[in-house]
């Protein structure tokens, strides 16, 4: 894409249709899952080469502990997995590794995974790799007020230095009080596997975001895929309630 004035600066994406995806291979759910790294990287590719700053991925949800634990035990292996071999690439591409959602869940081993992730990219500067993992957004909201509250009752609030009471709280206490506070608003949401919701996905960000539901299953995802998902932004007019 040459205008460079249409490129979203930060994509999210919900990753659906692994299971799906196995099923109609006759293959097992956990190689629908194992199936879904290479769409991974395939993203991060074209994110960096088209110059997108902040790419999401809803990797786990809250919701999903309520798999069977089979398939549970699977995914937080191939999540270590992954991690073991892929922070060198990431680490090449200059790709920084965050984290947005509840880890206290987590057993002691995917913790430590995820913190060394962290700790290898931090200085990636030209991607932001954003993984929303036990991530909930009514969750995210919940934690968000209760934080905002207990500050307000103690005699104000201290979120970036500005004091203030609960007269004062706006729409920016509560973006600043969220997972997401150091990063921009996601502009394009993409859903794979045709499924048209966001899933509790964050939902206080999404206000404006633009929305895309490609029909592919995440596994045949590929770096043409999201081009097509960027071609796709560039030509929805963006208003923000405004009338131009």
């Amino acid at each position: 894409m040459s205008d460079q004035n249409r490129i979203p600066q930060h994509v999210a994406i919900i990753m659906d249709g692994n299971g799906r995806w196995a099923e109609l291979r006759g293959k097992e759910r956990y190689e629908g899952h194992a199936a879904g790294i290479e769409p991974v990287r395939a993203s991060l590719r074209a994110a960096v080469r088209n110059g997108v700053k902040y790419l999401t991925l809803y990797a786990f949800s809250t919701e999903n502990w309520g798999r069977p634990q089979k398939e549970v035990d699977s995914l937080m292996e191939l999540f270590c997995q992954s991690v073991i071999s892929e922070t060198p690439e990431l680490v090449r591409q200059g790709v920084r590794v965050r984290m947005i959602g509840e880890r206290s869940r987590f057993s002691e081993k995917v913790r430590s995974y995820l913190a060394r992730a962290e700790e290898q990219t931090a200085d990636g500067k030209v991607l932001t790799l954003i993984l929303a993992l036990n991530y909930s957004s009514r969750s995210e909201i919940t934690r968000a007020v209760r934080k905002i509250a207990a500050r307000a009752a103690a005699g104000g609030i201290c979120l970036r230095s500005a004091r203030i009471d609960p007269a004062a709280i706006d729409e920016r206490t509560v973006s600043e009080a969220l997972d997401t506070a150091e990063y921009p608003d996601p502009d394009l949401i993409v859903r794979t596997s045709g499924e048209c919701r966001l899933s509790n996905f964050l939902l206080w960000q999404a206000s404006y975001a633009e929305l895309y539901f490609p029909e592919v299953l995440w596994p045949d995802f590929t770096e043409a895929e999201f081009d097509r998902a960027l071609a796709e932004y560039a030509r929805r007019d963006r208003r923000f309630g405004l009338v131009k």
